[in-house]
């Protein structure tokens, strides 16, 4: 007769060994990757801001307490528990959840597809802030040297820069441009960060979670959490060393 497992006991995924976190910190760390991201530095100001200020907080810590903490809490738990993939917790949880798995997985690809697209900016934007003057600081000279760029002038160095020089935005939506080169460079260095940080699972995950927090600039942060998403959910990150 089978045994059902204790209440601190892991379930049994099938006889395969799970690989574990070195320590908490390593674990915590990527648990703030996952939680922490683009619409914490960007989206929610903006939100607080338009929704009334520090009225908009009201709300937001009542709906944090009751439904976004214990969510949190029930996925790590799930995790510890079960020690399985998305997939196959919600489907030892019921055989008719594991469509929920499998929306885990796709909602966490998607979301790497866009974070990765912000750290392309990021990385062109560095990679032109090593230049003196600043590219987007002045309007540069149209080709005859006589003169600044009327697009330029009729708008400011910063917008040019940025739908110009960096995206070079076609006149109509129909009409879908050339490849910009430059920005699929930096896009292919994007995912190849994202692959050399999950090259080796939790292992390497963890200790670039660990390197990177502590001393991370807010972009660097934001690309981070991206970087995380792209990793399982976060019942696969729920796996201590005992």
């Amino acid at each position: 007769m089978a045994r059902t497992p204790g209440p601190d006991q892991p379930v049994d995924g099938g006889g395969e060994e799970r690989p574990a976190w070195d320590n908490k910190l390593q674990y915590l760390l990527s648990c703030v990757g996952f939680a922490v991201g683009l619409g914490n530095l960007w989206r929610f100001p903006y939100l607080c801001q338009t929704h009334g200020g520090g009225a908009f907080l009201i709300p937001y810590i009542i709906a944090l307490a009751f439904e976004g903490i214990p969510l949190f809490h029930i996925e790590l738990a799930v995790g510890q528990r079960l020690r399985r993939g998305s997939v196959g917790a919600w489907t030892a949880i019921s055989p008719y959840l594991g469509g929920m798995g499998l929306g885990c997985f796709t909602v966490s690809f998607l979301v790497s597809l866009y974070y990765n697209t912000v750290l392309t900016w990021v990385l062109w934007y560095l990679l032109n802030s090593f230049q003196h003057p600043l590219p987007w600081s002045a309007c540069p000279l149209d080709l005859n040297r006589t003169g600044l760029v009327q697009e330029c002038r009729d708008s400011s160095p910063v917008s040019y820069f940025w739908y110009r020089r960096t995206l070079n935005v076609s006149a109509d939506i129909g009409d879908s441009g050339p490849v910009q080169w430059r920005l699929l460079v930096c896009l292919a260095v994007s995912w190849a960060v994202v692959y050399l940080c999950v090259i080796r699972g939790i292992e390497t995950t963890g200790k670039v979670s660990r390197a990177a927090r502590p001393r991370a600039p807010p972009h660097f942060i934001s690309s981070a959490s991206g970087v995380q998403r792209f990793c399982p959910c976060p019942w696969r990150a729920g796996l201590l060393s005992p």
